[in-house]
């Protein structure tokens, strides 16, 4: 089974709780995303393989370490999970990035892909799919089926906030895929928003309604 981490840093929780203010503006709202998503970015790239190599300091010769040839790309679902990528980016600058685009089929209610564009050496990267919402967990399970038809192995799922719905559901379709979160909430309400969540990340990150 996967595993779900749950980043309690100070910094992340204290400016998680101003994303979740309903008094909190877009502009405001949007630069606490990014930075929240720096920070989680600290946390997800924890396990990454060093290596030693030799440099020269301004002082005489050094044996350090850097990460280890590691390739990694970001692929945000949109339209919400365009609001973490400049975060992540601040933190893995050589990433590269990707998009995937759902929609619910109002028939069958099932995710639909409408727009999936991704690095043309995909199968050969780590990636980190990212969206501020974990709720009923259809569209980042359907995501993360996606990329392992494109032959996409390594996967990790980072959210701002998750549902025990949405977690459970993702697990139970991919057990592979572990799951960074900065909280686990109370549950789902009758139309699918988490409890108490923050309301609709889009709208707020866009100024829309």
């Amino acid at each position: 089974m996967s595993k779900v981490y749950v980043l309690d840093h100070p910094l992340i929780q204290h400016k998680l709780t101003l994303i979740r203010d309903e008094s909190t503006g877009s502009k405001e709202f949007r630069e606490l995303v990014e930075e929240v998503a720096m920070l989680m970015a600290y946390e997800v790239t924890r396990d990454f393989p060093l290596e030693e190599v030799s440099i020269k300091t301004p002082v005489g010769p050094a044996k350090a370490r850097v990460i280890s040839g590691r390739k990694v790309g970001i692929v945000p679902i949109l339209r919400a999970g365009l609001g973490m990528v400049s975060g992540m980016l601040e933190l893995i600058p050589t990433a590269k990035v990707g998009h995937v685009g759902l929609y619910r089929d109002p028939d069958t209610l099932q995710p639909v892909e409408y727009y999936c564009k991704l690095p043309t050496d995909v199968t050969e990267r780590d990636l980190i799919i990212i969206d501020p919402m974990l709720a009923t967990g259809g569209s980042a399970a359907a995501a993360i089926q996606f990329l392992k038809d494109r032959g996409v192995k390594n996967i990790k799922l980072v959210c701002l906030i998750a549902a025990p719905e949405g977690i459970d559901n993702v697990q139970e379709q991919h057990d592979d895929v572990d799951i960074y979160t900065a909280a686990v909430d109370e549950k789902l309400n009758e139309h699918g928003y988490i409890v108490p969540g923050l309301g609709d990340a889009g709208d707020r990150l866009f100024g829309t309604k």
